[in-house]
């Protein structure tokens, strides 16, 4: 059923402190989730920016790998008790606010397009800086309890096989992706249980040229694992935007990162570590490169986003290649 948006938050403008909104725009869509900005006006505290995500296709939370937005706004809730910087949740919204499954937060000031940041003169004096907050920040989501919170354990063996198992259909034969698979296959990591965030990575990071660090964005991925895990996907060649030198995120180095996990009271996570999920990381990512390529060969997609993106399956590569002559 159609959502008219805008005549829905100005119904529940009151629940939210005011008397009417402003500026409602869509950001961002995808075939099952919105997200929306807009402004409460009104009221004792002012004009308030906002932000909305709602789902708009079914969803069932036991066989999907994301969480629901109720699960999410519990992780946010959490993140925040603990000192992690996060948009404050508002609301999680009810039945009869007319909006489905969706929640509504805070809107932080900050930027999130990985490229600016790595890229953008505004961030010159703050980026070689940044990579020990964001080991300080993940140290903290990794102290977050979990309990009441219905999350999912990766295994790292089944997660292997999980994306073997989508290779092999693709049929495609990519000499650096067998390799990489067969040496992660031999030299499984231990798996701790910790409450990660599971989609940590530059583009899902709020910063401020002034601040640093404003919000980490998007828990919807949000599982049980090892810490390496998340230390390791910021690292990804495919999160640097072009910047391949600086490992973390296209702005700093390894030890930065680990510094400040350390810091902030993470346990010890070897280098060794972060690296084979780094490279699991880069895997992962370059068989769903090539799954949204064959989406468009196929004709299953018609945009050109989708083969663009898969274009991008030669920095996993890339990045595979080097971890391997590392001595991984």
């Amino acid at each position: 059923m159609e959502v008219d948006i805008v005549a829905t938050l100005e119904r529940l403008a009151p629940t939210l402190g005011g008397t009417g909104i402003e500026d409602a725009q869509r950001l961002s869509g995808g075939a099952s989730m919105e997200t929306w900005a807009f402004a409460v006006t009104g009221g004792d505290a002012g004009r308030r920016e906002m932000i909305l995500r709602r789902r708009s296709a079914p969803f069932d939370e036991e066989t999907s790998r994301s969480v629901s937005l109720a699960t999410e706004a519990a992780l946010i809730t959490e993140a925040g008790r603990v000192g992690a910087p996060v948009a404050p949740l508002i609301r999680l919204c009810q039945p009869q606010d007319g909006l489905g499954e969706a929640h509504i937060t805070a809107r932080i000031a900050g930027e999130t397009l990985g490229r600016k940041i790595v890229s953008d003169p505004k961030f010159d004096a703050l980026r070689p800086k940044l990579a020990r907050p964001c080991g300080q920040v993940a140290a903290k989501i990794h102290t977050m309890n979990g309990q009441g919170i219905p999350l999912k354990t990766a295994d790292v063996n089944v997660e292997i096989e999980r994306y073997e198992a989508v290779y092999r259909a693709t049929g495609a034969q990519r000499p650096i992706l067998e390799l990489a698979l067969q040496h992660l296959k031999r030299n499984p990591p231990p798996v701790p249980t910790t409450l990660l965030h599971g989609d940590f990575r530059n583009g899902n990071i709020m910063f401020d040229p002034d601040k640093g660090v404003a919000a980490v964005l998007d828990w919807e991925l949000s599982h049980y694992g090892d810490p390496a895990e998340d230390l390791s996907w910021i690292c990804v060649n495919s999160w640097r935007f072009g910047k391949a030198d600086s490992p973390v995120g296209g702005f700093g180095d390894y030890q930065e990162l680990l510094d400040g996990y350390a810091e902030a009271g993470g346990v010890e996570v070897p280098l060794s570590r972060v690296l084979y999920w780094q490279a699991l990381g880069s895997l992962k990512w370059g068989i769903m490169c090539l799954t949204m390529y064959q989406s468009y060969a196929t004709g299953m997609e018609k945009s050109v986003e989708r083969p663009m993106i898969g274009r991008r399956v030669s920095e996993t590569e890339i990045d595979l290649v080097k971890l391997l002559e590392a001595g991984l």
